[in-house]
């Protein structure tokens, strides 16, 4: 009962944060408290998932009806068709990247990444590599920690699910099927943290990369990432440690499959370039593994093993986007901290999106705080999502909260590392640089100067926006 009280507890506090920042964000619609009724909704969501951890699926999907139940309804002009469809016809969203809109192309790819990185950790698991890891890695609790920095440096050039992905699937055999919930959590920090400073390495950076913030304005949230590591490092690795060493000695007469080797290094290389030439890096998987089935048996089964968690984050960022949020509060440091804990339980994708949209952000000080807030909470980001398909015992968000204590702790000191050592720094974004802008904010002074309200000084010209 008393673990019961706490799940309660924990949930509230986390599901009242989107509440309470987003509860004035504009619309017209019912509201209870100051609060529009789509946002208890939601948060009544995450209340259940967090006491019903057993039951998260069904959770999710009741949840999602009930918010589009009650829009049909009570808000019968909600444009559906647009919002997840868009205004361009399919096949030109199809065909041509730069037409695609709605929220179909999220949730395809999405869907399409979370089963098929399923299908990958499979492989990998298969090929031999995990079996031979103790040979490399040191017995002690530097080992776990070590494996934290490897899950860190691939999720830096891969997608933070295929990292995270790949470090359970390693984690699994190095320590004997027994791997903490504090270093579960600590592993899909480290794939969070590790794509928060560049724009292959995680979706919302990609986001920001597409939509014209410049690489080098993201990279600099490693000075944040690298402090967060070094934290969840130390702590998750002695807590692995103590609850369950790393293998010694790797197992005998173990060979390597290079050719399920391959799927992977296809795998992996098909979502880097079906990422960058046509925004959807879940093509690209899948490809590689269709064309892996021409000479090794695909682990077909993986898909079912995955599929009841990938539609549950569906339903959870679907239920995100239909939230009425047309502004966030003024870009600042403060603003920014904030939505890392909001991105613990409100989907970073729509976040980033409205960010991206109001501008006058810090756009590293943002991918750190988005991408690793997630972290928090096991559904927070989609690596967290992937990897209790593996671990089922990480849905259980006491648990995590409790002993990933470490991952909070990593975020706020990751976050101030960051701010104290190179302050805010707002830059551009395409929507302030095109003819028209359409800047959210209440103070903009690129859309004021675009419409001859103010005159820019000469000095200013082609500065970043302060």
């Amino acid at each position: 009962m008393n673990k019961s009280i706490k799940s309660v507890s924990a949930a509230i506090m986390f599901a009242l944060i989107p509440l309470l920042l987003f509860a004035s964000g504009g619309g017209h619609g019912p509201e209870l408290a100051g609060i529009r009724i789509e946002f208890i909704l939601f948060g009544l969501t995450l209340l259940g998932v967090a006491v019903f951890h057993n039951q998260t699926f069904w959770v999710a999907i009741i949840g999602l009806a009930t918010i589009v139940v009650y829009k049909l309804i009570f808000d019968p002009s909600y444009p559906f068709m647009e919002h997840f469809m868009g205004q361009n016809d399919l096949w030109t969203q199809i065909t041509d990247k730069h037409m695609r809109q709605g929220e179909w192309g999220i949730l395809v790819n999405l869907l399409g990444l979370l089963l098929g990185f399923g299908i990958l950790a499979k492989i990998f698991e298969d090929s031999g590599i995990p079996d031979l890891l103790p040979k490399f890695l040191p017995n002690d609790w530097k080992g776990p920690a070590v494996l934290l920095i490897m899950v860190f440096f691939i999720s830096s050039f891969l997608d933070n699910i295929a990292a995270a992905m790949i470090g359970g699937s390693i984690a699994l055999v190095v320590f004997n099927n027994r791997v903490h919930i504090g270093y579960i959590a600590a592993i899909v920090a480290a794939s969070n943290a590790g794509g928060s400073g560049s724009i292959v390495g995680d979706t919302t950076t990609t986001m920001m990369w597409i939509d014209g913030v410049s690489a080098f304005n993201v990279l600099h949230a490693y000075v944040a990432a690298f402090v967060a590591l070094a934290i969840i490092a130390w702590f998750g690795a002695h807590q692995q440690d103590k609850y369950q060493k790393i293998v010694s000695d790797p197992k005998k007469g173990v060979k390597i499959d290079y050719g399920r080797l391959l799927i992977v290094l296809m795998i992996l290389v098909g979502a880097i370039l079906s990422n960058i030439y046509y925004d959807l890096p879940a093509l690209g998987v899948w490809i590689a593994i269709l064309l892996g089935a021409l000479f090794r048996p695909i682990p077909w089964h993986e898909v079912s093993a995955s599929i009841m968690g990938s539609i549950f984050l569906l339903c959870l960022v679907t239920a995100a986007s239909l939230m009425p949020v047309e502004t966030l509060p003024r870009a600042s440091w403060v603003t920014a901290f904030i939505l890392g804990f909001v991105s613990a339980v409100f989907d970073n994708i729509p976040l980033t999106k409205l960010c991206l949209e109001q501008g006058h952000f810090d756009w590293g000080i943002l991918a750190y705080s988005v991408g690793f807030g997630g972290s928090m909470i096991w559904f927070g980001s989609s690596a967290g999502v992937a990897i209790t398909n593996k671990f089922p015992y990480g849905k259980d968000v006491w648990g995590w909260i409790k002993n990933g204590w470490h991952v909070a702790l990593a975020y706020v000191v990751g976050f101030f590392a960051l701010y104290l050592t190179m302050g805010w720094e707002p830059a551009d974004n395409k929507h302030h640089t095109e003819p028209t802008i359409n800047c959210k904010a209440q103070e903009c002074k690129a859309r004021d100067e675009d419409k001859g309200i103010i005159q820019p000084p000469l000095q200013d010209a082609g500065q970043n926006l302060e």
